[in-house]
């Protein structure tokens, strides 16, 4: 009897096969809780592949859920960006909510805890409240505003919502064990005051939820029955179900997984922040950015980001990731998407002397031999041509270690016929200026009557159909391994070789009419994006990856 091999289950995905056979729950939910105050990186790809991914599997549902409580720093723009980044890869979310949604219930969340005695309104500044915290292994002590009445807190704590008071002036903690090794159980505030308009709600409010109060509450509103968050909130979970079980509400459950970190690479919100206001970067969807947005304008596919992760699997310890990994899977998937054509980086004209003057010649190429359905397209050769001066050299070394043009060298032009070098013309700065050649009529590609054999070819282009344009180097953005481990200012790391710009391309003429968001590959060099910033006069392509890892 043939067995089917079972695929091996990742530990969040045995608890929820555990939880479902139990009828612990007879559906699964999650969440994607991002806050809206900034662009999504690389590490909440796995975050949203994980949330997503899940509901799918185990056919539950999932939430898009933006943690919006922190109204200084959030925006409208950012809540736009999310929402592609999570359509990018290809996701739907089940229901579309915001932290905002809940601050009346969360409110009267605030107000039950107060009644029962395990809140209270505190008059001390952050400063004050940390120089009686303590330690982790040096208690702590009560602020005298600790035992104030439920009554006098119930009206204060109104007064803060009614705006009587300042920012800093007052803020709302529960009262827990100001003795507890893990700090965040230390009296955690769980309301503060902020005098800002917020995006959503306007100036309804002037005190906002803090993270850890807004977030098990919003799970637990929404049923979520898992909430999946990286390793650094491990210590917020006591927190978070010392809540749920003060307030006798539905159990959310937290787990935790060990985050992506990349390797050259830095995915913290606050100093990718510091990059884009700094002008370090052009902006959030910089092609050299870890951001969703970013690795998108640079040409990397919803598919190849999805097989990275899942080759990364899901995790209980951090550790860093090599970033060519994820190059590895944006090659995999673009040589066998991308059609190939010829672009020629560095160009330098090619005569061939005895091709007639007006002749125009119509060669077939193949598109994509990884892909026999892409089929074919034409290219018209010509007299006058362009190859890339790195495929000429004046004084070559011996055969066997030159295989490209050359004085006397033979090669054959791709998909067209043998030439050999006759000559060539340096210009007033000593370089090669025009290489002259003839042709061998017997050796048109695929017709070849000669019996020559030649070891070199090399991509061309038309000169009379070619087409101009710029291209944008794009490199990593930091050339130090781990800037987990640095010491000094991680700007410091920053590679000055990450971006060369290249604007005296020359490409065949197929692509005269490509788009923005089109994806080839030039033969030789590696694959490219057509960028938001080509225009009708001039087509911008960026180097999404090289063919080969040069670091």
């Amino acid at each position: 009897m043939e067995t089917v091999k079972r695929e091996s289950l990742n530990f969040i995905e045995q608890l929820i096969e555990n939880d479902l056979n139990s009828g612990k729950h007879q559906a699964i939910q999650t969440r994607f809780p991002p806050e809206p105050n900034g662009y999504l990186h690389i590490g909440h790809a796995k975050s949203i592949c994980l949330n997503f991914g899940l509901a799918e599997k185990f056919n539950g549902k999932c939430n898009l859920r933006f943690d919006d409580t922190n109204p200084e720093k959030e925006d409208v723009e950012y809540v736009d960006s999310i929402k592609k980044d999570i359509k990018w890869l290809g996701f739907e979310w089940d229901g579309e909510h915001y932290a905002s949604d809940y601050f009346g219930t969360l409110y009267g969340f605030a107000q039950a805890l107060i009644k029962k005695g395990s809140a209270y309104v505190d008059d001390l500044s952050q400063e004050a409240f940390n120089e009686i915290k303590g330690t982790p292994t040096v208690p702590g002590k009560h602020s005298p505003f600790r035992e104030r009445s439920l009554e006098e807190n119930l009206l204060l704590f109104e007064e803060m919502k009614d705006g009587k008071y300042k920012n800093g002036e007052k803020v709302l903690r529960a009262k827990i064990d100001m003795s507890s090794p893990n700090m965040h159980m230390r009296d955690p505030i769980l309301y503060r005051i902020r005098h800002t308009e917020h995006h959503r709600t306007g100036n309804e409010w002037c005190i906002y939820p803090t993270y850890d109060f807004a977030h098990g509450q919003s799970d637990s509103i929404e049923h979520v029955t898992h909430s999946l968050c990286t390793l650094e909130f491990e210590v917020h979970r006591p927190l978070y179900e010392w809540l749920i079980k003060e307030l006798e509400i539905f159990p959310s459950k937290q787990t935790e997984f060990a985050r992506l970190n990349l390797s050259y690479t830095v995915v913290s919100k606050r100093k990718l922040l510091e990059l884009v206001e700094g002008k370090y970067v052009a902006g959030w969807d910089d092609p050299r950015m870890p951001t969703i947005s970013g690795i998108r304008r640079r040409g990397f596919t919803p598919e190849a980001v999805k097989t990275f992760i899942k080759k990364v699997g899901v995790a209980r310890r951090d550790g860093i990731t090599d970033v060519a990994l994820l190059e590895h899977a944006v090659r995999e998937d673009l040589n066998r998407r991308c059609n190939r054509v010829f672009g020629i980086l560095d160009p330098v004209k090619l005569v061939i002397t005895n091709w007639p003057e007006d002749k125009e010649e119509v060669m077939t190429a193949v598109n994509n031999p990884e892909d026999e359905a892409a089929g074919t397209r034409e290219m018209l050769f010509t007299r006058e041509l362009y190859i890339d001066r790195a495929d000429f050299m004046e004084d070559p070394p011996s055969p066997k270690k030159w295989y490209r043009l050359g004085p006397d060298r033979e090669v054959r032009l791709k998909y067209g016929y043998i030439i050999k070098c006759t000559g060539f013309d340096k210009g007033a700065d000593g370089e090669i200026a025009t290489i002259y050649a003839e042709y061998d009529p017997e050796t048109r590609s695929g017709q070849d009557t000669s019996g020559k054999k030649v070891k070199g070819t090399l991509g061309w282009v038309s000169v009379k159909h070619a087409v101009h344009a710029e291209i944008r180097l794009y490199d990593r953005l930091f050339h130090t391994e781990n800037l987990n481990d640095i010491e000094d200012d991680f700007k410091n790391h920053l590679n000055p070789n990450s971006l060369e710009i290249n604007d005296k391309v020359v490409l065949e003429g197929s692509l005269k009419n490509a788009k923005v968001d089109d994806l080839v590959q030039f033969e030789r060099v590696g694959y490219f994006r057509v960028d938001e910033d080509s225009t009708a006069d001039k087509l911008v392509f960026n180097r999404t990856i090289t063919l080969r890892d040069n670091w």
